[in-house]
């Protein structure tokens, strides 16, 4: 975990602590306006997952500067994936373990809450805005995996919601909750006029396992048990190609690709450059010859001007395979 923003000089009238879940979202931004308008002292936590867009980080820093709280980025690439291999509540209509990526949110919140010495955590949750995490049942399901629920205040719902500790201790004041429900932002949107709440993200999660086609291709992965940060980042990157159960293969789709996938590749890689204009691509895994030569075969395809007869080296010079013509068809047949 990164280290907190330097202490905002700002005095807060209760006393009370919180602890802010920052998407980068509306929801979460007017959470936060709607606890300090409570006098409560907020702080901000980003969990950073290799799931996310390359500009997340930006976007959530400066949605706290302009939110004026401090900002803990906490990265739990490392259990989310071992989470990810095999969810106890399943995925939604792709790749995301949307409750069991909560379950895991909330565990490290409040582990981070009593490290700061917070009261109780803040998070921008509806009801029914989203089918799989944020309802009745998914609320019931989390907290019977955890031993703190009393502790998670959602402003935006909570008149909807069982009181919480903060609520029956008095830190909070329940009448000054929302009670929003459904996937209609417009309550949300007149709500941020009323506050001047600006710089947030779209209302979309942001989350990539959300994403059908890019969840095919990290299914492919964990299949063949393939599936760690580098070959993330390396799928985000360029074209993903499966050439089989322990081989994969990833062909850049520009210049801006090319050079990012040689920044990605790591020692145990294989690099793959053809000795014309054309792609680079990054190898992974064990690839024996028929291996190797589809994955030259390959890069070869999107070079120009196109021939049969390309050469393509991978690892520096160590290999040359002067490659043929691959069909369109049998090229799709790789595809994840």
């Amino acid at each position: 975990m990164s280290k907190l923003n330097n202490t905002r000089k700002r005095k807060f009238s209760n006393g009370v602590k919180a602890l802010a879940l920052i998407s980068g979202g509306l929801d979460s931004a007017l959470a936060v306006k709607i606890m300090s308008g409570q006098g409560v002292e907020v702080v901000g936590v980003s969990f950073l997952t290799p799931f996310h867009g390359d500009d997340f980080g930006k976007r959530v820093k400066s949605l706290a500067e302009q939110l004026n709280i401090d900002l803990k980025l906490a990265d739990i690439s490392e259990d989310f994936l071992e989470m990810l291999k095999s969810p106890l509540h399943g995925y939604g209509k792709n790749l995301n373990p949307c409750i069991d990526c909560r379950i895991l949110e909330f565990k490290k919140a409040h582990e981070l809450m009593k490290e700061l010495g917070a009261n109780f955590i803040v998070t921008g949750e509806v009801l029914g805005q989203r089918p799989m995490s944020q309802n009745k049942r998914a609320i019931k399901i989390i907290e019977k995996e955890i031993d703190f629920a009393g502790l998670i205040v959602r402003p935006l719902c909570g008149k909807l919601l069982a009181a919480t500790t903060a609520e029956k201790k008095g830190w909070i004041d329940r009448n000054k909750l929302l009670d929003i429900n459904g996937r209609s932002r417009k309550r949300q949107y007149e709500l941020a006029k009323q506050l001047n709440v600006s710089g947030y993200g779209a209302p979309a999660g942001g989350c990539l396992l959300t994403d059908p086609g890019f969840s095919l291709i990290v299914k492919n992965l964990l299949q063949s048990d393939m599936l760690d940060i580098s070959s993330i980042d390396l799928i985000k990157t360029g074209r993903y190609f499966s050439i089989d159960n322990s081989f994969k293969l990833v062909v850049g789709r520009n210049n801006e690709e090319n050079l990012k996938l040689m920044e990605l590749a790591k020692g145990r890689d294989m690099i793959f450059q053809p000795q014309s204009k054309g792609p680079v691509a990054i190898g992974i895994g064990n690839g024996g010859d028929e291996s190797l030569k589809i994955a030259c075969k390959i890069v070869a395809y999107y070079c120009k001007p196109a021939r049969a007869d390309i050469k393509v080296s991978y690892n520096g010079n160590e290999k040359v395979i002067n490659s043929g013509k691959i069909s369109e068809q049998e090229l799709k047949s790789y595809r994840a």
